[in-house]
């Protein structure tokens, strides 16, 4: 835009912050980002188009939010800080293809938001530079919603970003990999410096990018066993697949031949970790004890 600075400045976000007398705050996880190269890969990495509705999550002083404003056709960014909506009315007025949504999102009931924002969208790509506390529980919240989400081009702790992309057998592959996986295809899209923060964080952070998948990848008789089922098999990583599943399932001698019945005809050896169980065979083993009627212990 002519004439217009873009917000991703050291020198930009500093005038901001001063006048509104604001500084990052610790409780809500705020690194501002002061690189609009960084911010430029992130929408190429998001593939956002004049087709595209973007839903954006913490838009901070709307460093991010502008950069996809410059390229989508709809931007719905949801900002729980009360603080920075009067920022972002500022920051953001040269556009008006942006709606700031005053919602803490993970109250937000998000299939009535679907209805009322998502009905006409071509194409739908949910983009956050996340708080590193809450990047799970936001994820999943999505995730198992069932909105019809085409792409998540996520900014998060490179560590987390690294666990939602392993592959079976891999140190970080546990129950978030398969989680994600179930529903997207995961890739670490790059890496983040810390130099592009004011203020720094102590970690190191990552572009993460979720495709939906066509199909999802097993077919589950019931999902929420199966994800009980995944994170038991994790609750002690260094212990194998039969400790864990014997925590889960309880030690009685009905249960054990259940579980061994089971094991036998998933054709997975109980001595196994469940770090090397693939997504498939997580899938097979709970749709077997699944029929063959076994319960947690605690239900």
């Amino acid at each position: 835009m002519t004439g217009y600075k873009d917000i991703a400045t050291p020198l930009r976000t500093k005038e901001i912050l001063n006048k509104y007398g604001l500084s990052a705050k610790k409780s809500l996880g705020q690194n501002f980002i002061i690189d609009t190269n960084i911010l430029e890969k992130i929408v190429l990495a998001g593939q956002i188009s004049a087709r595209t509705t973007v839903i954006e999550v913490g838009p901070g002083i709307g460093a991010l939010t502008e950069q996809l404003a410059k390229k989508a056709g709809k931007v719905l960014a949801f900002e729980i800080d009360d603080r920075l909506l009067p920022v972002l009315k500022d920051t953001l007025s040269p556009y008006d293809n942006i709606e700031i949504i005053h919602s803490d999102v993970l109250k937000v009931d998000l299939p009535a938001f679907a209805e009322k924002h998502l009905a006409e969208a071509e194409e739908v790509v949910l983009v956050a530079n996340l708080p590193y506390y809450i990047t799970t529980p936001i994820i999943m919240n999505f995730l198992e919603a069932g909105l019809a989400i085409d792409r998540m081009v996520l900014m998060m702790q490179k560590e987390v970003a690294s666990r939602i992309s392993a592959q079976p057998g891999t140190k970080a592959y546990g129950s978030l990999s398969v989680a994600v996986q179930y529903y997207m295809d995961a890739e670490v899209a790059f890496s983040v410096p810390k130099t592009v923060f004011m203020p720094q964080p102590n970690v190191e952070s990552a572009i993460i990018r979720l495709r939906e998948k066509q199909s999802k990848p097993v077919e589950l008789s019931d999902e929420a066993f199966f994800f009980r089922l995944v994170r038991s098999a994790f609750v002690q990583r260094r212990k194998t697949l039969w400790n864990n599943l014997l925590v889960a399932f309880g030690k009685e001698e009905q249960t054990k031949t259940l579980l061994e019945q089971a094991l036998t005809e998933a054709d997975i050896d109980p001595k196994r970790r469940g770090e090397t169980l693939a997504i498939e065979e997580f899938a097979a083993l709970a749709n077997i004890l699944v029929a063959l009627n076994v319960s947690f212990k605690d239900r």
